[in-house]
């Protein structure tokens, strides 16, 4: 839990390193671009955007595996992806006088974004909502679920509003 020093450090503050997970999602650009609307950032404040790849093993699960020529295309796959991905991050970022630093990191990505959070010491982490119901949430995961319980800092999570809700 934040305590208040932990906002006024945000609010009005310069100087910010503030961490924002990025992916292919909406939901993740939708987050970036609410960082960037909405937290009066300066020049002296830094983004710090973090794309996650997937690590593919050699085995791709019970009774295949996973040939090298398939894991170097997956490799290429990743690669193009975490650059499409970090193109449209820097689209959103174009307009903000803020720094703006770039870290692909493999790996999944609740660990990886936790693992960074801890290397990097940021002011904050601002990741994205999926929005997954209770029953997904159990099965798939949720990165920013994980994230708020072992990230060594405070965590702003944004959710998309649903068409034709109100804002």
């Amino acid at each position: 839990m934040a305590d208040q020093s932990d906002f006024s450090r945000m609010e009005g503050a310069t100087g910010r390193r503030i961490l924002v997970a990025v992916d292919e999602s909406e939901e993740s650009m939708y987050a970036l671009k609410w960082a960037v609307d909405f937290l009066h950032l300066d020049s002296t404040d830094t983004l710090i955007l973090c794309y996650s790849r997937k690590v593919y093993e050699g085995l791709g699960g019970p009774g295949f595996v996973l040939t090298t020529d398939v894991l170097i295309a997956l490799e290429k796959y990743q690669d193009r992806v975490g650059e499409a991905v970090m193109q449209k991050a820097r689209d959103i970022c174009s307009g903000s006088p803020a720094n703006v630093e770039e870290k692909i990191v493999k790996g999944d990505a609740r660990d990886a974004l936790c693992e960074v959070v801890r290397k990097v010491g940021p002011d904050f982490l601002v990741i994205g909502s999926h929005g997954y119901g209770t029953f997904k949430r159990t099965f798939l995961g949720s990165v920013s679920d994980y994230c708020v319980h072992h990230a060594k800092c405070p965590v702003m999570i944004v959710k998309k509003p649903h068409v034709g809700s109100q804002a």
